[in-house]
């Protein structure tokens, strides 16, 4: 019986949260059929249905959390019947369901179920319809737990913790409404996972920073130049954070030790330049990963970045799209930011912070004072990977094809 579990979606994913259905019940699906969409740990993601049939219970109500590998969904073929996971309620079932639990174990184990609250008046066992239908998709006997809902009533968590032999959640205490009018946010599996592994970065990583300042003249009157003849060929134009990105990528391939990680006892050196692009979404940030950009032009790159970038944002990435990146490039330049200091994205070793093009006045080489267009490129590196030497031999590749941008179209 095909029954749909909560996908781990990501290589970090403990569970998922269900945002929305996009098929009702009793709908007919097909394998590839989009049926929900389920935020993970890093990203809000479509979730395709692996199975044909029909549409046939909905176990996980929208906004509901659930465990990697727990029940969501059931779809059934044609002539398939609800099984030993989703059976009709029998009366006899009904009767062992209200029956009396037995007296608890003096000695009860640790993690076992909490004894079960007393049946409410009738002998029923008060527990919500999504908490039943859980109950018997994993085969839980609703009569050995305890409630943590309004009125003891048994609800999904209780049953979820009884599947995966943890002790029922307490009862949820009313929160105490802020002074002055603040509004406490929970926080979306996304930003918690943000929250965690940024904090987990700047306290476990030794970061180190290096600025420089770039002439962007040049670039500037290039791109000028290929994107009116890109216009007059019907072509995309190119932003300046694609050429950015295309000489942060053959820096690397000049100074291979920045593409590179920490792992325990060792340095793993990349042979492949995997480039994360950091995104901007609504709920926080995703860095989808251009795969073997050393070998991509800048014309392939700077089309890779906006498809990647537009799936993103349309929650349509893949899970294998936004993970296994070398190292990130931040660019803020286009919220008029000049200059900041990024934080590593573990387990990578480096990351670059991009600014906005200024126009300022500058000394040029005859000790003139004349109008320029000055960018600031922020490198953070781990300082047990790389060493300032390097990062500054980086900086110094990396500048020389900005000043130069030319030679990234030979």
């Amino acid at each position: 019986m095909p029954e749909i579990k909560m996908p781990k979606l990501s290589d970090t994913m403990t569970e998922g949260t269900l945002v929305a259905w996009k098929k009702k019940k009793g709908d007919a699906v097909s394998a590839g059929d989009v049926i929900a969409e389920i935020e993970t740990d890093k990203a809000t993601m479509e979730f395709e249905s692996p199975d044909d049939g029909v549409f046939t219970e909905i176990f996980v109500q929208e906004g509901g959390k659930v465990a990697v590998g727990q029940p969501i969904a059931l779809v059934l073929g044609k002539g398939e019947k609800a099984g030993a996971s989703k059976p009709s309620e029998p009366k006899a079932e009904k009767k062992k369901e209200a029956a009396a639990p037995a007296a608890p174990s003096p000695a009860k184990p640790a993690g076992a179920p909490a004894p079960a609250a007393a049946p409410a008046k009738g002998g029923r066992v008060k527990a919500s319809p999504l908490a039943k239908k859980i109950a018997r998709a994993m085969g839980v006997d609703l009569s050995t737990l305890s409630g943590s809902g309004p009125g003891s009533r048994i609800v999904r968590k209780d049953v979820l913790a009884a599947a995966e032999g943890k002790p029922s959640p307490a009862p949820a205490v009313a929160a105490i409404p802020a002074a002055g009018g603040q509004n406490r946010v929970p926080l979306s599996g996304m930003r918690k996972t943000i929250a965690e592994r940024l904090l987990a970065s700047k306290t476990q990583i030794p970061h180190f920073y290096l600025n420089i300042e770039v002439d962007a003249g040049e670039l500037m009157k290039l791109r000028s130049e290929i994107n009116a003849a890109a216009e007059k060929a019907g072509q995309a134009k190119l932003t300046v954070n694609d050429f950015v990105l295309k000489a942060a990528v053959l820096a690397a391939t000049r100074v291979p030790k920045v593409n590179a990680s920490f792992d325990k006892d060792a340095v793993i050196e990349y042979s492949g330049i995997h480039l994360a692009v950091a995104v901007a979404i609504d709920d926080g940030l995703v860095t989808p990963v251009i795969r073997d950009a050393q070998s991509k032009s800048i014309r392939q790159i700077s089309d890779a970045v906006k498809d990647l970038a537009a799936r993103a944002r349309s929650k349509k990435l893949k899970p294998d799209e936004y993970q296994g990146g070398t190292f990130t490039v931040s660019n803020l330049g286009s919220y008029g930011i000049e200059t900041f200091s990024a934080i590593i994205n573990p387990p990578q070793a480096m990351i670059l912070s991009i600014g906005a093009i200024v126009k300022k006045p500058v000394v040029n080489a005859k000790n003139e004072i004349v109008p320029g267009q000055r960018m600031f490129v922020g490198m953070s590196c781990d300082h047990r990977v790389v060493d300032g030497a390097i990062g500054a031999q980086y900086l110094a590749e990396l500048r020389s094809l900005l000043e130069n941008p030319a030679l990234m179209l030979i």
